[in-house]
């Protein structure tokens, strides 16, 4: 591996999974014109949780997409996909083809500040691929996305810049 070679991609965990992170995939323009498209045009809606029986409704803001209108439960809540927008099928066929893998869907988050989140998780979902790779696009502000190992505890940071693609794949989710 060339450590001096920008265009190096690397496995930023140490082990029981993978987390390779493309670094920059979007000129300035290309983000600017695909986030304000997004934040107009997709039906954002508060997300929602059942955590130990309880109903939360979220500050952050979230829509899915896919192939079909079918139905995605995570979190004790249903969500039906919305079809794919002329928009966010530029972008899906950017990642598969910058990732060597297909999507069928995509659940968009929408932060609108620093203080907004996601707790610790795993998606485990039993309608997802068995070590299937998901792609995170960011766009927009700078965010710190964090990993930490089940058993270890070990935390793992990483800042996503605007345009940055972060590939997870291989065990990180059961680990």
């Amino acid at each position: 591996m060339d450590l001096f070679n920008p265009n190096t991609k690397q496995n930023i965990l140490p082990f029981d999974g993978e987390a390779i992170y493309h670094g920059l995939v979007l000129g300035r323009k290309q983000c600017d014109f695909y986030f304000q498209n997004l934040f107009e045009e997709i039906p954002w809606k508060n997300d929602q949780a059942v955590v130990f029986g309880k109903h939360y409704i979220t500050k952050r803001k979230v829509a899915w997409f896919g192939d079909e209108e079918y139905d995605y439960k995570y979190s004790g809540v249903t969500k039906q996909a919305h079809i794919w927008t002329p928009k966010l099928l530029q972008l899906k066929r950017k990642i598969e083809e910058l990732s060597e893998t297909t999507y069928n869907s995509c659940l968009l988050n929408l932060y609108h500040t620093g203080g907004e989140g996601i707790a610790w998780h795993s998606d485990r979902e039993k309608a997802l691929l068995d070590n299937g790779t998901i792609a995170s696009l960011t766009l927009g502000a700078v965010r710190k996305f964090s990993f930490k190992h089940k058993e270890t505890k070990r935390h793992i940071d990483i800042i996503l810049e605007n345009g940055s693609l972060l590939l997870m794949k291989g065990t990180i989710q059961k680990n």
